[in-house]
């Protein structure tokens, strides 16, 4: 407590403070700002010292401040006034290089180009068709080869024969998918997303998946109106049940006759079976 009132003391006076790093009285004049995030007494050339030894040796984006647990960071642009601007300079690239790795990338297949590209979109690694901001040349970021067009990315490097490349073009242009089974081209006029090619094989027709384990998008309730019509199926259900019980309940019975209580037993059998199958296709999402 004594030494946090001689500090405060010292930075009421505004003439000197003892920078807690080397234990030196220094002029008020030299004191470190890291912004607003924390104000320790350490003096300029410590922290340069220090933001050095942890960008040149340790290549540290994000560097913590010296105070005992203080969890703030240094703010770079208060740092960059006391430091060599070549430190400054390779303290932002370590800061981008540590930005990027947040995110999915990929380089341009372009061998004359070669430029990073990041994917600042999809975070669940389902984008596919990509444009290089350098060369714009489009390119698959999943495969890292040149776009092909209708295509899935095993067989990418088959594509020799240009009428090869028209008709996956084609298959682009006239939003097919192809199956996973079989590799035919399926089109899908209208309803359900999730159909079944003449294999029997069935799949999302959104993400060209395998339904439902190998499907991309399954999370979204959009591409299965299955479990919608589970769902109905189960309050509808529940609502006859209920209305049979208090029917009975009006009459003043006190117990169910025979066909009656088969028919209650028989239609929340039938509910619960379908609610168990759809827990089932639930846990396999």
């Amino acid at each position: 407590k004594r030494k946090k009132n001689l500090e405060k003391e010292e930075e009421g006076n505004g003439s000197s403070f003892t920078c807690e790093i080397c234990i030196e009285p220094m002029a008020a004049s030299k004191k470190f700002k890291n912004k607003s995030r924390c104000t320790h007494p350490f003096c300029q050339e410590c922290i340069a010292k220090y933001i050095q030894v942890k960008v040149q040796d340790d290549n540290t984006a994000k560097i913590e401040c010296t105070g005992l647990e203080c969890k703030h960071d240094l703010d770079p642009f208060s740092c960059k006034p006391i430091i060599p601007s070549s430190v400054f300079s390779k303290w932002c690239d370590v800061l981008c290089e540590d930005y990027v790795l947040g995110f999915e990338r990929s380089y341009c297949p372009n061998t004359n180009c070669m430029a990073l590209v990041v994917n600042e979109c999809e975070r669940n690694g389902t984008l596919k068709k990509a444009q290089c901001p350098s060369c714009k040349q489009w390119f698959c970021f999943q495969c890292k080869l040149k776009w092909h067009a209708g295509y899935r990315c095993e067989e990418s490097g088959n594509l020799r024969d240009p009428n090869d490349i028209m008709f996956g073009q084609l298959v682009e242009t006239m939003n097919w998918t192809r199956c996973p089974g079989c590799g035919h081209c399926v089109e899908r006029k209208n309803g359900c997303s999730v159909v079944m090619c003449r294999c029997k094989t069935q799949f999302c027709y959104k993400c060209g998946g395998k339904y439902p384990l190998g499907c991309l998008c399954f999370r979204s309730f959009a591409c299965n109106c299955r479990i919608a019509f589970s769902i109905l199926f189960m309050a509808a259900g529940f609502i006859f049940v209920l209305a049979f019980l208090i029917k009975k309940f009006e009459r003043g019975l006190k117990a169910f006759d025979q066909i009656g209580t088969f028919g209650a037993i028989f239609i929340f059998g039938a509910t619960f079976g379908h609610s168990s199958l759809f827990m089932q296709e639930i846990c396999q999402i």
